[in-house]
């Protein structure tokens, strides 16, 4: 149940299609095999108010988190950390080549004991998606 979350600044929007990033994404994380395609959300969400460095409005980021329920290995967890970063540098690769640009990802587990959750999406998918 690997959630992505993307918070990055508002000026990406004229520059970066978001939507085709959360997919590019959502790809990379299901080929790694780490993470139950069904349970994959990708989203993201524009800082409208935000300073970089030293404010210049140019400047622009995205920071990813990847929250996941415990228990994979570090082996693991480190693959889909890889996966995902590398996959959101293949796509911003022209971008940072033409303005300043900051991308960065952090993985966190979710403590079980404390996540509550209910879904229908998998009676509505292929069963090889389950």
């Amino acid at each position: 149940m690997p959630h992505i979350v993307l918070d990055y600044s508002a000026n990406l929007d004229d520059m970066l299609d978001m939507r085709a990033l959360c997919a590019a994404l959502k790809d990379a994380a299901a080929a790694t095999g780490v993470f139950p395609a069904a349970g994959i959300r990708v989203r993201a969400h524009a800082a409208h108010h935000s300073v970089v460095a030293d404010g210049d409005p140019q400047h622009s980021f995205i920071d990813m988190t990847i929250r996941l329920a415990a228990g994979r290995s570090a082996e693991k967890k480190t693959q889909a950390t890889d996966a995902v970063f590398d996959a959101a540098k293949a796509f911003t690769a022209a971008h940072m080549g033409q303005y300043p640009f900051m991308l960065s990802l952090e993985l966190r587990e979710i403590d079980a004991e404390y996540s509550r959750k209910v879904s229908s999406i998998r009676d509505y998918l292929p069963p090889d998606m389950h």
